[in-house]
């Protein structure tokens, strides 16, 4: 089974991410994992990827493209895989999809994790950190033992900038202006697929694996 996977940023996309490539038997396949085992590797398109990357620039899609080939073309994909992260855009989204058309291969299903925008602020403004051992805490989901202080060390908690309300609001509202397009594109090909994040773990993972199941 070829499969993506999206959902805006503490849908819980990663906890079902390790679910289904656990049930599966099928690679896990992240931007960044693709383009590190590139610069490992030392492909051409790996030191151009590396090149963009130490300038601190954005990679072109066409070298993008070219690693997601690379990736997708390695016997651990013979099975199908679960790409996370990618594509990021609607050209990128295009562009694989010509790609696997090239390899006789198509996607079977985009697995879209939804959550409300307030949902989705509750759950990220949450997060408590420790600044002396780094532990990380939730106040609803995983909260210490006395309030904002770490339970291995007393120390005080923070919630870093990157929690704030204003600054997860504003990164939710950029990554819906990007993913929009592409969930109007997956649709219109009938492979999109949406997820009630909103549920609990293993109901969200029992809803993707009806689904799943329906894949020969």
């Amino acid at each position: 089974m070829n499969l993506i996977l999206m959902g805006l940023p503490g849908a819980g996309k990663g906890t079902q991410a390790e679910k289904i490539v656990e049930k599966y038997d099928i690679p896990h396949i992240s931007t960044g994992d693709m383009f590190r085992l590139a610069i490992k590797e030392g492909t051409e398109l790996g030191q151009k990827a590396k090149s963009y990357m130490d300038e601190g620039a954005l990679v072109p899609d066409e070298v993008t493209i070219g690693i997601v080939k690379e990736r997708l073309s390695k016997d651990d994909c013979n099975k199908g895989f679960l790409l996370d992260g990618f594509p990021r855009t609607l050209a990128q989204a295009e562009a694989l999809d010509q790609l696997l058309s090239d390899m006789n291969r198509s996607i079977d299903y985009v697995l879209h994790v939804e959550v409300e925008k307030d949902e989705l602020v509750e759950r990220l403004t949450g997060r408590r950190i420790c600044p002396t051992c780094g532990t990380a805490y939730h106040v609803l989901f995983n909260p210490p033992k006395e309030e904002g202080i770490c339970d291995k060390d007393g120390d005080t908690l923070i919630q870093r900038e990157d929690d704030q309300p204003s600054t997860v609001k504003n990164r939710l509202e950029v990554n819906l202006e990007q993913t929009q397009p592409m969930l109007d594109f997956y649709s219109n090909k009938g492979d999109l697929v949406t997820i009630n994040g909103s549920q609990e773990i293993n109901e969200v993972f029992n809803d993707i694996n009806e689904k799943l199941k329906t894949i020969s």
